[in-house]
């Protein structure tokens, strides 16, 4: 496992019913490894990549449905992300894997009695089990924040997706313990879904979702995270930290940082958008208006940057313009890719004529040009020996997803409204 880690920054709180960190408790500097849901099974990496675009294909569905309804907050549990991390719930506590997920904001994990629960690796967390375990009632804050809850005695919750996806429970508060056995730091009183009946498409490693947007119930909420960072390496492994770390962050990279803006739509209020203001394939800057990738007033369009989903899609009439001219700077035969699931592939050279010769690809991002190393946009299939360009045409909304900004340390500043991106071997990471 990788020795490497997210940087989160914590403000103390200000109401005496929140529960936090303190500075003191998180040093030394406090860590997470991060595994890719389909790592421990025996996939080829190219498999790996088709199973993340039939998971995306759901997830950008239940995106578009929560930009188009804005009279109804997004999902709180959405369809499975791509990396997983550790923690436990409960006094004792009892470990489990979850969904490391920047699109979500409730922390979910199934519960026993498990009336309809999917298969976990773990032990299902028990609530008798625990003397730490407390029901929310309807009348709390956190209920409240709830999309879809009703409640006659406690707080119940119910998510269902266009796929067949679900989860219906209730909402609880536990303590939470996060680290590693030499430093682990507990907090009590942290709200979270207890799921009794779910289902979640292709989950098998994980028990839930550990929910890292900017809703009020999200991990980064609750313990008033200000800043945070992850890194996600191609090998099927990432790193997350939070602790008293800045420092040490600024002498790791020792780089002029520089960031775009973190914008927050209104009517999503929990996404993460980024100001997209243009696309550069090679040496040609896309002949497209900037207002195709633009947050529009109504809280339609704009783009966000998401964990779990596998590669960035752009607004349809932009993946229109950029395809051809992509194609016109690749010296490469382009293939049917249909069966694959992807919109541009090519055939891959021959072993003696090995590079991998393709146009470079530059998101401008408002204040921050960002140069995507090949790897980060070309997937190669040897045994079939097809190359392919990991982006795709969507709705409305644009989406940077996780393989774009792989072997990148991705720092958000909650309290400053930006982010950074700043290239990094993330295995080689050592806080």
């Amino acid at each position: 496992m990788a020795n490497c880690c997210f940087l989160l920054l914590l403000l103390l709180p200000v109401l005496h019913s929140q529960p936090a960190f303190s500075e003191s408790s998180l040093k030394p500097r406090f860590h997470f490894d991060l595994t890719h849901v389909d790592a421990t099974q025996n996939f080829t990496k190219f498999e790996m990549f088709r199973r993340g675009i039939e998971r995306d294909k759901t997830r950008i569905q239940n995106f578009k449905k929560m930009t188009v309804n804005f009279e109804v907050r997004m999902p709180l549990v959405d369809q499975q992300g791509s990396y997983l991390m550790n923690l436990s719930f409960g006094t004792p506590p009892v470990s489990f894997s979850a969904i490391f997920d920047t699109g979500s904001d409730l922390i979910w994990t199934q519960c026993n009695p498990c009336l309809k629960c999917f298969g976990q690796p773990t032990p299902v967390y028990d609530p008798a089990q625990s003397s730490s375990f407390t029901n929310a009632t309807r009348s709390t804050a956190l209920c409240q924040a709830l999309t879809n809850s009703s409640s006659s005695n406690g707080c119940e919750y119910s998510y269902g997706y266009g796929d067949g996806s679900f989860t219906i429970g209730y909402l609880a508060f536990e303590t939470l313990t996060l680290g590693e056995a030499n430093q682990q730091v507990s907090t009590p009183d942290i709200a979270f879904g207890c799921g009794i009946r779910n289902y979640v498409k292709g989950l098998t490693q994980g028990a839930g979702i550990v929910g890292f947007s900017r809703g009020p119930l999200s991990l980064l909420s609750q313990l008033h995270i200000r800043k945070f960072s992850y890194c996600l390496s191609p090998n099927g492994t990432g790193c997350l930290a939070f602790g008293s770390s800045s420092t040490s962050f600024d002498n790791t990279t020792n780089l002029a940082v520089k960031n775009t803006p973190l914008i927050q739509n209104p009517s999503n209020p929990s996404y993460y958008y980024l100001s997209l203001q243009g696309i550069t394939v090679g040496q040609k800057f896309l002949p497209v208006p900037s207002s195709w990738f633009e947050l529009n007033a109504d809280g339609s369009g704009g783009m966000i940057i998401d964990s779990g989903t596998s590669i960035t899609y752009i607004t349809e009439d932009a993946f229109d313009v950029l395809k051809p001219v992509f194609t016109s700077q690749t010296n490469l035969p382009v293939i049917n890719s249909a069966s694959i699931g992807l919109d541009l592939c090519f055939e891959l050279p021959s072993p003696n004529n090995s590079k991998l010769d393709v146009p470079d690809l530059i998101f401008h991002f408002e204040g921050l040009d960002l140069k995507l190393p090949v790897e980060n946009y070309m997937v190669v299939n040897e045994e079939v020996g097809i190359v392919c360009l990991a982006m795709g045409a969507a709705g409305g909304l644009s989406i940077f997803g996780s393989m774009q900004h792989q072997n990148m340390l991705v720092l958000h500043d909650l309290k400053k409204k930006v982010i950074s991106f700043i290239p990094t071997q993330c295995s080689r990471i050592n806080y």
